[in-house]
């Protein structure tokens, strides 16, 4: 039997890239047990993959993120990211995108915004948020 004091912490890269699966997943309105038949998995398995509880290998990461239809990148994508700040700060703006975008209000602000066609107006529509985010 296994000391429970003794078991191996997921990796916090594990944890992000699981929270990025639930994220993408549930902007697509896919359930776990959805995109666990697309990979041939139980929904428990994909429940902890993105509780980060079980790493997810190259290959299952690459099947993941075609049946998500993102590139394998998105998972580990740090781009919003790049000024200069600790690790620490990174990890916590990271960790409250990720939550935001994984909450009901995240996903529908996502789903409309992707339905703008129009760069310049998706253009105007961040640059007014920004300006309130301010005051």
């Amino acid at each position: 039997m296994q000391d429970i004091s003794k078991r191996k912490q997921p990796s916090p890269i594990d944890i992000e890239v699981g929270k990025r699966i639930r994220a993408q997943r549930r902007l697509l309105g896919m359930s776990q047990s959805a995109l666990a038949e697309k990979l041939g998995l139980t929904f428990q398995q994909v429940q902890k993959y993105e509780k980060g509880a079980n790493r997810v290998g190259a290959s299952r990461l690459q099947h993941v993120a075609d049946c998500l239809s993102v590139p394998i990148s998105h998972f580990f994508d740090n781009a919003a990211f790049d000024n200069p700040v600790s690790t620490e700060e990174a990890r916590v703006i990271r960790n409250d995108l990720v939550g935001f975008i994984s909450s009901e209000e995240g996903i529908e602000l996502n789903r409309a915004f992707a339905k703008i066609k129009d760069v310049k107006t998706r253009q105007k529509i961040v640059g007014l948020l920004k300006s309130l985010a301010l005051t």
